[in-house]
């Protein structure tokens, strides 16, 4: 295995749920690729594989090889499958920031996380963040991140995310779309390595709007923004009609899709490739990816858990760190 970057920091997310079974998992598919480290309490593991406490994330590499490597953390509960305990609440939480520290002090290249249960963390720490995003976010210190999916053929990025279909036109303003376009385009440069990323923009309305036929905000608030941005340079493309977006010859024409309202940009990328697909939150002054889905707290422990997401996030984690040296040249 040649791993020219830091290991990446994997935190165990509910120990309740399928984070802890897919981590092992995805050692028995890495160990030989890449390295990564779990930062969980060693004594909520299946021991399904072998695992081995280290102390410092500088032996991943070595230990990958015959264990998962795991950086401990103590958790007040036990971990039982199936269902959250908020006594863990504060564990799961110590382990996001954690992973945070680390990476953003070089010892490890990115943070991969694990599906939290938020309401545990609200019942037992008193968690006020709507979520794993948010939390990030205020550790990082900034104010606008962007979630993007991705997949090996497609890219998407809502523009709102988890509000009512009846609140985005409200919620969709010109400085709300600029924000959303430009922090997606400079992490694809940075994080990716793309020179200048290909960018369609969706319109809100059947028909891009067809001319105002259906909706206004298409012409009043989406194409200004696309043209002010092309006029800057930016090679960007829309407001294009959803439904011809996601073909194969369309995805082939761009790097990036970024899209109106959540079903509009997840239901395409789900129907392309349902297991593989990675959360990555681009704003962040460090890289962070996570499997696209939950906790899963309904097959826990039966061993049908898929890893393949959780596969592809850590594979996307070390692509994206790999890439940043070739991209902080060009600058």
């Amino acid at each position: 295995m040649t791993q020219a970057i830091a290991p990446i920091a994997l935190t165990c997310g509910e120990p309740g749920g399928v984070g802890l079974e897919l981590a092992e998992k995805a050692w028995e598919a890495l160990r030989g690729e890449l390295a990564f480290f779990l930062i969980a309490d060693p004594g909520h593991l299946g021991g399904a594989v072998p695992h081995q406490v280290i102390s410092d994330p500088s032996e991943a590499a070595s230990v990958m090889e015959h264990a998962l490597p795991v950086l401990a953390q103590p958790f007040a509960g036990d971990s039982r499958l199936g269902e959250a305990d908020p006594a863990n609440a504060q564990g799961v939480i110590d382990t996001i920031t954690r992973a945070v520290s680390l990476t953003q002090s070089g010892q490890s290249s990115a943070v991969c996380t694990a599906p939290i249960h938020k309401k545990a963390l609200k019942d037992g720490a008193g968690f006020t963040f709507p979520g794993h995003t948010e939390f990030l976010a205020h550790l990082a210190g900034v104010e606008r991140v962007v979630m993007m999916l991705a997949c090996e053929s497609l890219r998407v990025v809502p523009t709102t995310i988890h509000i009512p279909l009846q609140d985005v036109p409200k919620a969709l303003t010109a400085d709300l779309l600029e924000g959303t376009i430009w922090t997606t385009v400079a992490d694809l440069t940075e994080k990716f390595g793309i020179s200048k990323p290909r960018v369609v923009v969706s319109g809100l309305n059947p028909h891009a709007g067809e001319g105002g036929a259906m909706g206004h905000e298409d012409a009043a608030v989406i194409a200004p923004v696309v043209q002010s941005l092309a006029k800057e340079g930016m090679a960007i493309e829309g407001p294009l009609p959803a439904d011809t977006m996601f073909h194969a010859r369309a995805r082939a024409t761009y790097d990036v899709a970024v899209c109106m309202y959540h079903d509009q940009a997840l239901i395409p990328i789900k129907t392309l490739d349902f297991d593989r697909g990675v959360n990555v939150t681009l704003g962040l002054p460090f890289i962070r990816t996570s499997p696209d889905h939950g906790t899963a707290f309904d097959i826990a422990g039966k061993g049908i858990a898929k890893p393949e997401s959780l596969i592809a996030a850590l594979r996307m984690a070390r692509d994206m760190a790999m890439a940043q040296p070739a991209a902080d040249d060009a600058l």
